[in-house]
């Protein structure tokens, strides 16, 4: 059997800070370092306080094994790290940034260094817990770790290239107007439109993980990451919606959605955010999806939403790129997903 690294991660790190993992007390620190960089390059969202706190809370991705935050002599953070992956799962994803006056100096490549290198790490511990490593269905794939940057971002791009990282995705941010006119569509005899409520979560969650297993990337959501959707700071049940077999009280598909506050601020507009919208396959064809999304763009703007937003990757293999610009969603930002085999 495979036993896990023992190599320390953290001698990848930039000497010049001083590395610990993230903890409680650094929670303000943290949030601070990662404004500074979005003042900077200005992604279409970056994570708060409250996001982080969620994060440190986690028992699948233990902060203390799988952070990294860097401080100059101040102690002002100037750079971080974060792994998270599902046991078992195909792929590892890096998060990460560096203060803008450190960006350029290396610190960067050292980030990304202690992520390839904790990536090794989980794949191996994974492959220790497998009872019969010899089992095709237990085998752990090999380490592959997935980064995430939008177009815009070149410097980011310059990194993962020369680190050996190529795109195997692009997904695009898509905004609907919401003055004028908005959509109707009216659902099948025997389908029901509801509220998402604290009812629904663990039936939406089963009803995701259906929808979702021919998606590329998707991996099922267990409780716990299940919990940091619907307890996500920004998660809004009420501009949320669910669509029922009125016969076998199934869930035939759903949309949850969220709304930024701060980030409306500073963009000038209002937009309600689609974080996820799914169809059951036995449920597809019969216009759930568009009564979903009808419904969100009501809601978004009788809540006095400017836009109707969301994230589709490119090749969807439902067509949700051709739905989304048949109802008026047009593309404003692209991103892509970076992967190396490690």
């Amino acid at each position: 059997m495979t036993t896990p690294h023992t190599d320390d991660p953290r001698t990848r790190l930039d000497s010049r800070l001083s590395w610990r993992p993230a903890g409680e007390d650094d929670l303000d620190a943290w949030a601070a370092l990662i404004a500074r960089t979005a003042a900077l390059e200005r992604p279409v969202w970056f994570e708060r306080r409250e996001d982080l706190a969620q994060i440190l809370a986690s028992q699948k991705n233990p902060p203390a094994a799988n952070s990294i935050l860097g401080f100059d002599r101040q102690g002002t953070a100037r750079a971080y790290g974060r792994l998270t992956k599902n046991p078992g799962g195909d792929k590892a994803v890096g998060f990460g940034c560096v203060d803008p006056d450190w960006q350029g100096s290396g610190v960067g490549r050292g980030v990304l260094a202690w992520l390839e290198a904790r990536t090794r790490q989980r794949f191996a511990e994974d492959t220790a817990r497998v009872q019969d490593p010899g089992d095709p269905a237990e085998r752990a794939a090999g380490p592959r770790l997935r980064l995430h940057a939008e177009e815009q971002h070149a410097p980011q791009a310059r990194l993962f290239t020369r680190g050996g990282y190529r795109v195997v995705r692009y997904y695009n941010e898509m905004h609907r107007p919401l003055e004028g006119p908005l959509p109707v569509h009216r659902l099948d005899d025997g389908l029901e439109l509801v509220d998402f409520g604290p009812g629904l979560h663990e039936p939406v969650r089963q009803a995701h993980n259906d929808a979702f297993r021919d998606h590329w990337g998707s991996e099922p959501r267990d409780e716990e990451a299940w919990g940091f959707v619907v307890n996500d700071p920004q998660a809004r049940p009420d501009l949320s919606c669910v669509v029922l077999d009125t016969a076998s009280g199934q869930v035939a598909g759903y949309q949850l959605a969220s709304h930024d506050a701060e980030i409306a601020t500073e963009r000038g507009f209002k937009e309600g955010y689609t974080d996820l919208l799914g169809v059951r396959r036995q449920y597809r064809g019969r216009g759930v999806a568009q009564a979903l999304l009808a419904e969100a763009m009501r809601r978004f703007a009788a809540a006095g939403m400017d836009k109707a937003s969301l994230d589709v990757d490119s090749e969807n293999p439902t067509g949700a790129l051709a739905l989304y610009t048949k109802l008026g969603y047009t593309t404003v930002n692209r991103s892509m997903a970076w992967d190396k085999e490690l």
